[in-house]
């Protein structure tokens, strides 16, 4: 039975506005508030309307808007990356909907050691996905090797590493950094304690590389034994004290806190120490998203659900083109100003 098509009358009518209003939201052009522009939007993807830009853009890459075929697509994580795996698979979903095609998620059991993986994979029916997506912290590069070398169409939801033959597509972290520093920087903060595993993964080691670039960028040399780069590898207690006392030593103006799982620590630790955010200290943390469990954060609005959608334009685009190069696309997010930032003259001396 042939899809029923979906016209601007349709949209106007189910939500109470003007066609010329819904034209208007749909192709980004000014006159309404972003809640009405992010309502039409999201009825519009709901629906499977495509404005005449929007198809020309998929016939260009060669992807179907009205697919016969509804394909299976599985999204590959572990424990690690749980924390923001529900975003990366609302992205997906999202996206995948509006084609008709659908998205798993596959958790790769923690004790699965490289050897064992083609037995798993057959085990879970792996095989017979017409793509894969791979998150973010995998646990050992040889497992990681072992599911870059998938004979499917993948992407990896990550840095990738170098001479990595794949397509990848991730939120934007090294910006991130770079935002948080500069927003810092201008409310006249000198000082800044970088907090933040600067090890463990390609991505960890990328921010606090960013820090050091954005902080050299105004003459300003970082001392890394100054700065709290550990860690926390479960034991929250020992590494807040440890924290604390590079605080008290370093005594800055502001702290940045750069990955997700330390930043509420970090604020607790912080807090339990007497120290006032923001009239003490500055708080600039790079969360996933924001939590009940702290104060409107100042951050660098991380993409993650929006980096899902595109991921999913990236798979569908590379089934329709198997031979052409490979492509890395960092996804940019805005900078939200909360209330754990003060200009650095209006701290408690």
């Amino acid at each position: 039975m042939r899809r029923k098509k979906v016209t601007l009358a349709d949209l106007s009518k189910q939500l109470g506005l003007s066609v010329q209003t819904v034209s208007k939201a749909l192709t980004g052009k000014p006159g309404m508030s972003e809640e009405t522009r992010s309502e039409v939007c999201r009825l519009a993807r709901e629906l499977g309307y495509w404005t005449k830009d929007q198809r020309n853009a998929l016939t260009y890459e060669r992807i179907s808007p009205y697919p016969v075929v509804r394909r299976r697509f599985v999204l590959l994580h572990n424990e690690q990356s749980v924390n923001f795996n529900r975003l990366l698979l609302a992205g997906l979903h999202d996206r995948f909907t509006e084609f008709g095609h659908t998205v798993e998620p596959l958790l790769l059991p923690p004790e699965l050691k490289p050897k064992a993986f083609d037995g798993w994979a057959d085990k879970v029916g792996l095989p017979y996905a017409e793509g894969v997506f791979i998150a973010p912290r995998m646990a050992g590069a040889e497992l990681e090797e072992r599911l870059l070398a998938l004979a499917m169409p993948r992407v990896l939801l990550n840095f990738p590493p170098p001479e990595s033959k794949v397509d990848s597509v991730i939120w934007d972290v090294h910006e991130a950094v770079h935002q948080s520093v500069r927003h810092l920087l201008r409310a006249g903060h000198r000082d800044i304690l970088y907090v933040g595993d600067a090890a463990s993964q390609r991505g960890f080691r990328l921010r606090w590389s960013a820090f050091q670039e954005a902080m050299g960028e105004e003459g300003l040399t970082v001392n890394p034994e100054r700065h709290c780069t550990e860690r926390m590898n479960g034991d929250t207690a020992s590494w807040a004290r440890g924290f604390i006392e590079r605080f008290r030593s370093f005594r800055p103006s502001a702290v940045l806190c750069a990955i997700d799982e330390q930043v509420e620590p970090a604020y607790y630790a912080l807090r339990d120490a007497g120290v006032r955010i923001p009239q003490d200290c500055s708080f600039v943390g790079i969360a996933n998203e924001q939590t009940d469990r702290l104060p409107a954060l100042t951050r660098p609005l991380l993409p993650i659900k929006e980096s899902g959608y595109r991921a999913a334009d990236r798979l569908l685009w590379r089934l329709a083109n198997p031979n052409l190069p490979y492509e890395h696309i960092r996804i940019r997010g805005d900078f939200y100003i909360g209330s754990t930032m003060l200009h650095a003259d209006k701290t408690s001396p």
